[in-house]
């Protein structure tokens, strides 16, 4: 039987297997941008690589992997290139390769088997969900992508080979950011959209339905569109070098870049030579700016930013200076939307003009000593950012007694060498540094504003993130209030000052409390989705002035519910609230102690 590998890197005119159970990519109606930033990268697989975005249904993966039937390989263009996937659940053994364990029992020779990496080498390595892809597999694949070789000491194995592929990914942007340093690496971007009009509905299901019945006809009556779009691609990939571009439009092009604000000059480099590959694909000499103009949504799409400009002045008094019967109005106003009487379903969440108030100073909360926990909740002492006790994992370093998942079988065998097969197993070390999340849910309504608690939430957000910088773990946070639930921040590795971002936002509005928990649950299940290992730590801060119920809802992972509520008698629901979620509950009014 040949290997996978094998049959993948088929020589000469002779079908590779995979075009054959995959969809043709000439056969896929519309979707012409996707269809040209693939085609340019199979051109100059310099551009870095495509990243698709869109929801499901928008043919990401069939042109994705259709690619791979009419590519010419990287490197011996006669062939077709080899086509890698890579799961969201697999290990850096099976990407980056390891011990040949077959060979060592049988041989008792220590030797390389190669990963996901090798098998990617002069083709395609294909990512699809690359945004829940875990952070320990983005950090192999930014190192192997920059240097184009895959280095691998582990196992007793030392080992080195070339890895240069085209990577191409999808999301789906519902599902969660990209990590800012792999959406960079991707030379070009699509963005693409499933509405499609009657007549491409129509043809897509047709042409879907003739290859389900009959793949291998199907794939014959595309033959020859096949191989013309390959030889093009050959043709244009020789041109390339006899491509030239004119200083003006490299000036056109940097005017452009710094216009649309982007870091760095990688995005000028990527935009100079994808224009390079538009020209050859279309058989000229010399770049014009009609391929300048071809390729600039595609280089664009994921570096364009855009300029902050500085807040405007206030058109009213702060909050906190506001005369008593004002804010006694606001706050009769804002109970009485919360009430339900006025917000009888979550659709209607008020419409006050959002206000800021600053916070001067973070504001620590004893997790651990304070916490009310309910039946239902987890150990309390798990709650605290930067706190890791017993057997967490997440950000930091366990015992090293403790002992892995995996089994460490270079160590079990030289540790046994008279054994064969060895009696005892040795277990891989526990992995340290896995990825631990604090997702924040900040209640910005209206009634948040009373007495300055609003500020308060902001302090509290404040001491979290920077106790996750200091422990090197991520942090996310979302918003909820008039406006309904927004992301204030991606998930990113805690920064180390966040003050600016959380004085400029604004509270106002009612309480879309229930949808802000489903978005934290679906948020979650994405995140635990693409790693296993994740530990995540919600922290829900609201005064808990809503009707909603969310008896039916859970969130995975640890989470406590601050009471921002500062009232001697409180209104809020804030209690009934951890009750129903599961989480520990900790009243912000008593507890309150400031870091100096």
């Amino acid at each position: 039987m040949p290997s996978r590998l094998s049959s993948s890197t088929t020589t000469g005119n002779a079908m590779n297997p995979l075009a054959h159970s995959n969809f043709p990519f000439t056969a896929v109606a519309g979707q012409e941008p996707l269809k040209l930033a693939l085609i340019l990268c199979a051109v100059n697989p310099q551009i870095g690589g495509v990243l698709i975005s869109g929801p499901r249904g928008s043919a990401k993966s069939t042109l994705a992997r259709g690619l791979s039937g009419v590519m010419p390989a990287l490197l011996n263009d006669e062939e077709l290139a080899p086509f890698a996937t890579l799961p969201l659940g697999t290990s850096e053994d099976r990407l980056l390769g390891a011990l040949d364990l077959e060979q060592v029992l049988q041989d008792k020779q220590v030797a390389f088997k190669p990963g996901l990496l090798s098998r990617a080498n002069g083709g395609v390595l294909y990512v699809d969900e690359v945004n829940l892809l875990a952070d320990h597999l983005v950090d192999q694949l930014l190192d192997v992508a920059a240097s184009g070789v895959n280095r691998v000491e582990r196992d007793g194995v030392s080992h080195e080979h070339q890895a240069r592929f085209l990577l191409i990914g999808t999301m789906n942007p519902d599902e969660g950011e990209l990590r800012p340093q792999l959406q960079d690496r991707f030379g070009l971007m699509v963005e693409l959209s499933n509405q499609y009009s009657l007549e491409e509905r129509v043809q897509i299901v047709r042409l879907r339905d003739e290859f389900d019945q009959d793949p291998e006809s199907f794939c014959e009556a595309f033959k020859y569109k096949q191989r013309n779009l390959k030889n093009s691609i050959r043709l244009a990939r020789k041109a390339l070098g006899d491509i030239s571009c004119p200083d003006a439009l490299r000036m056109e092009v940097a005017t452009r870049c710094q216009s649309a604000n982007i870091d760095g000059v990688r995005g000028d480099i990527v935009w100079i030579r994808a224009a390079v590959a538009h020209a050859a694909w279309r058989g000229a000499k010399q770049v014009t700016i009609d391929d300048i103009k071809a390729v600039e949504e595609l280089v664009l799409a994921h570096r364009r930013q855009a300029k902050i400009q500085p807040p405007s002045p206030p058109s009213r008094r702060p909050e906190t200076s506001r005369p008593e019967n004002n804010q006694q109005k606001n706050n009769q106003e804002t109970d009485n939307n919360e009430s339900g009487e006025l917000e009888s379903s979550e659709g209607d969440w008020g419409s006050m003009t959002p206000q800021t108030l600053k916070s001067s100073t973070p504001i620590r909360v004893n997790l651990q000593a304070d916490a009310q926990v309910p039946s239902t909740a987890k150990s309390v002492s798990e709650v605290t950012p930067g706190k890791h006790k017993g057997k967490q994992q997440g950000g930091y370093r366990l015992a090293a007694s403790e002992s892995g998942k995996g089994v460490d079988w270079f160590r079990s065998i030289i540790n046994q060498p008279q054994e064969w097969p060895p009696k005892t197993l040795t277990h891989k070390a526990a992995k340290t540094g896995q990825a631990r999340l604090h997702l924040v849910l900040l209640d910005t309504s209206a009634s948040t504003l009373n007495q300055g608690v609003f500020a308060k939430a902001k302090g509290v957000i404040l001491d979290i993130a920077n106790r996750a910088y200091l422990a090197r773990e991520q942090i996310a946070i979302l918003g909820f209030g008039q406006d309904g639930v927004s992301s204030i921040l991606p998930r990113v590795r805690a920064p180390k000052e966040i003050s600016e971002l959380l004085d400029n936002l604004g509270a106002g509005g009612g309480t879309p409390f229930r949808v802000a928990i489903e978005k934290a649950r679906d948020y979650l299940a994405k995140q635990y989705k693409g790693n296993a290992d994740l530990y995540s730590q919600t922290y829900i801060l609201t005064d808990g002035r809503t009707q909603a119920d969310v008896s039916d809802l859970e969130l995975l992972g640890q989470t406590v519910l601050i009471d921002i509520e500062n009232a001697a008698i409180k209104r809020g629901r804030g209690q009934d609230i951890a009750q129903h979620l599961g989480a520990h509950y900790i009243s912000l009014n008593s507890l309150l102690e400031t870091v100096l």
